[in-house]
């Protein structure tokens, strides 16, 4: 039934939070025809969608059409005003804000939105309105927080709402990596919740897994991204241990075998996933002694990024260009990114620093890092060491670069994105991250 009144436009759906996971959201809903409208207090990013302007450019390219004409059509809306979001017509509330803040778990923001649609309650509703968190929770936050702010206003969940826990996994550089292609689970309170949630998922998604229950699938995203972070962790544990060893190829050849992963050193986790998931499955226990595992994972990679701005500062480079500040290439992302704590060491040692990445401006830069842009790629030849943390692929374009790096002694390519270019160049010490003595 609720897919019917979402396909006919006789309801709406509701999206807090217009970031990559509740923007994603609206334009795939808004794609089918059924009539979205998106809360965000920053009023420049509610005009953009309003005006038919993505806020979020690199996202064109991963939906493959531009949404002008959803908004146009009236099928993809924004607003800064909450209200216009509490009422008969939304039945469907996707809660996607972020749920971090300075590199750790935070939930207040969690805790506002769900008090601002606790307001339903002053309204006549035909229908119970059904809840799917799809930002990443600590477990048992659904428990213990969630469902007790709503219990607190009187508001039962499977009486008076529906409730479902449904994390995303979407990969915003992949366009078959999308709220259609991937897996995606799911888990509710009760079987109405269970059924409701599903009848709405499979408007836009292909393939979904039912949980038992919303305990289970709050935990998936943070436990699948934990999985990921030891991983990846362990490959820059083992270059630490053996740093006289190409430890990249060691591990491409490990990834051979038929049932393990190939992950390789490099600057460290970023971004709003993998390093975060790791501490919401910590947050989540009270004893100290378990998880050790990835309370190791946690501190090496918090680590990572200051051992290799001090084998740097050792070979006593006085000038460094970083090309990139995103956590991952071709997104505009700087939370948690590795750059930012390896520029900081740098500057504490006295060393010059300047940063370039195409989807920064100079005030951003300036005002995330503290650190001054360049002219890529014509001021790279005032530096004598260059960083190449990302894959962006403005960077990719080699001839571009190759005229200006005269004055270049050494080069540290987390991802060997010049690698090809660069091993006839004599004068150049190349190093992709992991390889033969790349941290001494």
């Amino acid at each position: 039934m609720y897919k019917q009144l979402l396909q006919s436009n006789k309801k709406s759906i509701a999206v807090w939070g217009t970031g990559y996971i509740g923007l994603s959201t609206m334009v795939y809903f808004a794609s089918e025809n059924i009539s979205t409208i998106g809360y965000d207090i920053d009023e420049q990013k509610v005009k953009n969608i309003c005006d038919g302007i993505l806020p979020i450019p690199e996202l064109e390219s991963w939906f493959g059409f531009k949404i002008d004409n959803l908004v146009e059509t009236g099928y993809l809306n924004a607003t800064t005003n909450y209200k216009e979001l509490i009422n008969e017509d939304t039945i469907i509330h996707f809660v996607a804000i972020p749920t971090e803040k300075d590199g750790k778990p935070f939930f207040k923001i969690l805790e506002d939105v769900l008090e601002k649609i606790c307001e339903l309650k002053t309204i006549h509703l035909e229908h119970k309105p059904l809840i799917i968190i799809e930002s990443t929770l600590t477990p048992k936050t659904s428990e213990n927080l969630i469902i007790p702010i709503f219990e607190e206003r009187n508001i039962k969940v499977g009486r008076d709402i529906l409730f479902a826990v449904a994390p995303r996994r979407d990969w915003f550089v992949e366009g078959n990596k999308s709220l259609r292609e991937l897996d995606r689970v799911f888990g509710s309170t009760d079987e109405e919740s269970n059924k409701v949630t599903r009848e709405v998922l499979e408007i836009v998604c292909d393939k979904l897994h039912a949980a038992s229950s919303y305990r289970v699938s709050e935990m998936v995203k943070s436990i699948e991204n934990a999985y990921r972070h030891m991983e990846i962790t362990l490959a820059n544990q083992l270059s630490i241990a053996y740093p006289n060893e190409n430890m990249r190829e060691v591990l491409q050849l490990v990834g051979t075998k038929w049932n393990i992963g190939t992950f390789f050193p490099g600057f460290g986790t970023g971004g709003y996933c993998i390093p975060l998931s790791s501490q919401y499955v910590v947050q989540g226990i009270s004893n100290d002694n378990h998880l050790s595992l990835l309370r190791e994972t946690i501190k090496t990679d918090n680590q990572i990024n200051i051992l290799i701005a001090h084998s740097l500062i050792k070979k006593g480079f006085k000038k460094i260009g970083v090309l990139g500040l995103s956590y991952k290439g071709n997104l505009k992302v700087s939370i948690l990114s590795p750059v930012i704590p390896f520029v900081e060491e740098l500057k504490k040692n006295s060393v010059y620093v300047e940063i370039f990445d195409p989807f920064f401006n100079d005030e951003e830069i300036k005002e995330i890092t503290g650190l001054n842009s360049f002219n890529y790629p014509k001021e790279l030849s005032k530096f004598d060491a260059l960083v190449i943390s990302v894959d962006h692929d403005e960077f990719k374009v080699f001839e571009d670069a190759k005229e200006y790096l005269k004055n270049c002694k050494y080069v540290l390519d987390n991802l060997g994105v010049w690698e090809e270019k660069l091993k006839s160049y004599k004068n150049i010490e190349y190093h992709v991250a992991g390889d033969e003595n790349w941290l001494s």
